[in-house]
């Protein structure tokens, strides 16, 4: 006998809400739920629901729930804040968290609040800021726990017990020269387990190499992946350490690629509010949707070329659809495997054209087989062998036209800057369509001319 469903925390949330159990709802987002849950819940909320559950979360909360919210989500909640209130809730944040809720806000407010902050806490937050958002300088954590290496591991044991706690996610100490210099890290399984007397130096890891400040986000990711790393050093480029990134970071940063790969797609950005007020929503969306129209444009300037030709073959534009579907499909299938490629580091200049040619071939032998089975189709449809005939070869040709342009689009959008997931699909789309119309109709032309 099957159990039933309990209600999920949003629906108990909306219950509570539309009876006004303000005093439930209180204590179920500070005292029932983590911060990731509230957060979570909070997306999951629209406006102005949201802003009544913000209102009931406990100060002392707000920072840690807020920096699991999304971009969109923060930036609204924060453009209702002054600059003290931002600073109430984030000065128990971590540099880097901290460094990331600040890029949400308008500049003057950002530089309002940097004024007010203690001047240590400032000087590390502006060092994470002074990188770019999207490399091993901005994912950096500047609290890290640094030690030289002629000390004795019972000394470094000292140290750390006069700390009252150390930073989160610490599984390793940073070895450094009197100049800061990295040198090594020391784990804190081999520091337990050692003879106190022992060197830093004779049990410290030197085979470590810390990560500069200006690595892509990608590439720290894919390091973090192939060396089963927890934390790591970051390093500018003359080896001074300047911090630590650690794995809860990298992590937000493969949910991020992930959702930008999927989001971009449809022209979308990654951070986007499923609740986002109505003209926000339509703004962002009316601008793809014109890009769009455009190469619409094109693909139907195309088959206005060939009117002629439909007028006298009413089967044309009955099978056109098809034509240009088969081949979008089999180029997105390509598209979608390079730049899947291209994240992982797989796809390179000195392989593409190994994949390019392989490509070539599947689309010819795809090509080859769906034309035979449309081809036969529209014969017993129409009654045509011509008709037959026109639709297998326009199929063949656009089936390898869409492989060409899915291998070497993510390739050539990489190579200008453009970023191939938000690209890449309009122009894939327009390019099968443009080739698939003109190899069908212009085909037709020749046969029924």
């Amino acid at each position: 006998m099957s159990q039933p469903e309990t209600p999920s925390n949003l629906e108990t949330l909306s219950a509570a809400l539309e009876v006004g159990e303000l005093q439930q709802l209180r204590f179920m987002l500070n005292k029932g739920l983590r911060p990731a849950e509230v957060a979570h819940l909070l997306e999951k909320t629209p406006p102005r629901e949201r802003q009544i559950l913000w209102n009931l979360l406990n100060q002392e909360l707000e920072g840690e729930v807020l920096q699991y919210l999304g971009d969109d989500a923060q930036a609204e909640i924060l453009s209702r804040m002054e600059a003290s209130e931002v600073l109430a809730i984030t000065e128990s944040l971590e540099t880097d968290d901290m460094a990331d809720i600040l890029q949400q806000l308008p500049e003057r407010v950002m530089k309002e609040l940097l004024k007010i902050m203690d001047r240590e806490n400032r000087e590390r937050v502006e060092q994470v800021l002074s990188f770019p958002e999207d490399t091993a300088g901005g994912l950096m954590n500047t609290d890290t726990v640094t030690i030289r290496p002629d000390i004795t591991a019972e000394t470094v044991l000292r140290y750390l017990r006069r700390h009252k706690e150390i930073p989160e996610t610490t599984d390793t100490l940073f070895v450094v020269s009197r100049k800061g210099s990295y040198i090594g890290v020391l784990p804190l399984t081999r520091l337990l387990t050692t003879d106190p007397d022992v060197l830093v130096r004779e049990i410290m890891n030197t085979d470590v190499d810390a990560i500069t400040a200006d690595t892509p986000d990608e590439e720290v990711a894919r390091l973090f992946e192939q060396l089963d790393l927890i934390s790591a050093p970051v390093t500018d480029e003359s080896g001074q350490l300047l911090g630590r990134i650690t794995i809860d970071d990298v992590v937000d940063v493969i949910r991020e690629d992930a959702d930008h790969s999927l989001m971009s797609m449809a022209g979308l950005d990654e951070d986007e509010d499923t609740f986002a007020p109505i003209m926000k929503t339509t703004r962002r969306r009316a601008v793809w949707l014109g890009i769009n129209l455009i190469t619409a444009f094109i693909a139907s300037a195309v088959i206005g070329l060939f009117e002629d030709t439909i007028d006298k073959v009413v089967a044309l534009a009955v099978l056109m659809p098809i034509v240009a579907s088969m081949g979008g499909i089999a180029g997105s299938q390509t598209l979608t495997l390079v730049i899947r490629g291209q994240a992982l580091g797989h796809v390179e200049r000195s392989n593409i054209g190994w994949l390019f040619n392989r490509e070539l071939v599947v689309g010819a032998l795809n090509g080859l087989l769906w034309a035979l089975v449309v081809a036969l189709v529209a014969v017993l449809w129409f009654q045509d062998m011509t008709v037959g005939i026109v639709i297998a070869l326009a199929i063949v040709i656009n089936l390898v036209a869409g492989a060409m342009a899915g291998t070497l689009l993510p390739m050539i959008l990489k190579s200008v800057g453009i970023d191939p997931a938000l690209a890449g699909s309009v122009l894939l789309t327009t390019i099968t369509d443009v080739v698939g119309f003109f190899a069908f109709l212009g085909l037709a032309t020749l046969f029924f001319a």
